[in-house]
């Protein structure tokens, strides 16, 4: 099976990183094309994908197509390539555009996967939005979540769902590596190195994100197994409180949900 990407940015390069890394297509399996040939060819060469010449060729070249461009020139391309997607799998990770607008440029029949992927997939650790229309079962439904839940998991949402998960997973990489960051300046602030501070902040957010997923405790919970009476950790979540924790990262959320459905921050 063979998987083409129709443009090569940022989200592209994470899936394309992470499809190898995972061993799910070889690279010789993976087809790119973008318009901009001083920019996918060299990255194509470098690591061993097919790249061809026109997004047509992408499409006749692949079973599965990932759409992957920028919302303002979406319409245009798949009108391009709708001629050939006859027995092909379209996978759309393009933002704002719904099954609705797909099937309005396309037709009915295609099975088309819309996707909201983070950028984490690039190292298998990703989160990914899915909606499936109502022509893609079977074998082709299987296929195109097994793109992603190879790097990383999966949750199937309704699609007006999905601008609160593009907050909670879509932006809030940038807001866990702030947090990150907030914590290796604290130790910095105590006397380690910034690299020593980073990875210890790093490390103990990726092994609480691994207890969350494994225990069937609610956070809160996780947190008073190690919130001794009286204890260190007490008195600096109650510090953090004070400060307005809590509150600084639902109305970060608020204003990424604001944002994103076009109103101002």
């Amino acid at each position: 099976m063979k998987i083409g990407f129709i443009g090569v940015g940022g989200m592209a390069r994470a899936i394309i990183g992470g499809l190898i890394q995972a061993r799910t297509f070889a690279p010789t399996d993976i087809v790119v094309h973008s318009h901009r040939q001083e920019s996918y060819q060299p990255y194509a060469q470098e690591h061993g994908l097919v790249a061809v010449l026109s997004n047509q060729k992408v499409v006749q070249a692949s079973d599965l197509v990932i759409l992957a461009v920028t919302p303002n020139v979406a319409p245009a391309v798949l009108k391009e390539i709708k001629a050939d997607l006859t027995g092909k799998v379209l996978i759309s990770i393009v933002a704002g555009l719904s099954l609705g607008d797909i099937a309005d440029l396309v037709g009915e029949t295609v099975p088309a996967l819309r996707t909201l992927p983070n950028v984490n997939v690039e190292v298998g650790a990703g989160m990914t939005a899915v909606a499936a229309n109502a022509a893609l079962t079977g074998d082709d439904l299987t296929a195109a979540l097994r793109v992603f839940n190879t790097i990383g998991d999966t949750t199937e949402l309704a699609e007006d769902q999905f601008g609160v998960f593009s907050a909670l997973a879509g932006s809030s990489p940038a807001y866990i590596d702030f947090f990150i960051d907030s914590l290796s300046r604290a130790g910095v602030k105590h006397g380690l190195t910034k690299a020593q501070a980073t990875q210890i902040a790093a490390q103990a957010t990726l092994g609480s994100a691994k207890m969350v997923l494994s225990s069937n405790k609610i956070p809160f919970e996780l947190i008073d197994q190690v919130s001794s009476p009286g204890g260190s950790t007490v008195a600096g979540l109650l510090a953090m409180e004070e400060a307005g924790l809590m509150t600084a990262v639902v109305k970060g959320i608020d204003a990424t949900i604001k944002r994103d459905a076009g109103g101002p921050a």
